[in-house]
């Protein structure tokens, strides 16, 4: 692997780590939403990850497919949580049923909070990689002089 291959290996991780950043911040923002244009509560949203060939050129390509194949990270959707919302019952609740219930985002505090955590985790890692690969590159230029 070259020194701008691994480069845009851990740039596409950063870029698909800051999107899932701004999913979860967005989920958590509306874990109390009970009115959506769609109508009904806020679904929770989640990205969907896949890897993609880091090269841009038909050769980069196809020298890639012979020897070590090099992925980097891609977003391919942002899907909708397909759960239920759950029911609270709030009588009081502008949004409450006829029988009192208020459907809320089947969203766990816990759960978005662990995957915020990981995806900073792995935001940092990529920035890691990126400052190691600068290192090495710079230090294969000192060899050089």
């Amino acid at each position: 692997m070259d020194f701008l291959s691994a480069l845009k290996v851990s740039a596409s991780g950063l870029s698909a780590q800051r999107l899932r950043m701004n999913v979860i911040s967005g989920n958590l923002a509306n874990i109390n939403t009970t009115r959506t244009i769609e109508g009904g509560p806020y679904r929770r949203r989640d990205v969907v990850f896949a890897a993609e060939p880091v090269s841009s050129t038909f050769r980069d390509t196809l020298n890639s497919e012979i020897a070590n194949k090099i992925f980097g990270v891609s977003v391919v959707d942002i899907v909708k949580d397909k759960k239920e919302p759950k029911l609270v019952y709030d009588p009081n609740h502008p949004d409450a049923n006829k029988m009192g219930y208020v459907a809320l985002p089947n969203i766990n505090l816990i759960e978005e909070m662990v995957n915020m955590l990981s995806a900073t985790r792995s935001y940092e890692a990529n920035v890691t990689a990126i400052n190691a690969s600068k290192s090495m590159a710079l230090r294969a230029l000192e060899i050089g002089r």
